[in-house]
């Protein structure tokens, strides 16, 4: 079953254009290990001047947890977060060891 997902974060004022950079040619390595853990339909909105970061996609897969392990686990993945996650900082409501804070959905219209 399709899961849709939200999660936010913020992006440091000083590194807004660096993200902006980075996500303008994302690499394709990191684009198939997306896809390879069965995410898909992966889109980031920038809201200034808050500097919120509001990500969305959609999980295919069955095994969620698995799926994040694998992904994080990939060179490519500790790559680009080595770019992305300086650029980043949780929000002060994150949970301990929460980076990007995921968000229930509470509407959808088909």
């Amino acid at each position: 079953m399709l899961r849709r997902m939200g999660m936010v974060v913020s992006v440091r004022p000083e590194k807004v254009a660096e993200y902006r950079r980075l996500h303008a040619g994302p690499w394709p390595e990191m684009n198939q290990a997306l896809n390879d853990a069965n995410i898909h339909n992966y889109s980031i909105y920038l809201r200034e001047p808050e500097n919120l970061l509001f990500g969305y996609w959609e999980y295919a897969g069955t095994d969620f947890e698995a799926d994040m392990k694998i992904l994080g686990a990939k060179a490519i993945t500790k790559r680009w977060m080595a770019l992305t996650d300086p650029c980043q900082t949780p929000l002060s409501s994150a949970a301990k060891g929460e980076w990007w804070s995921m968000m229930p959905e509470i509407y959808h219209l088909d």
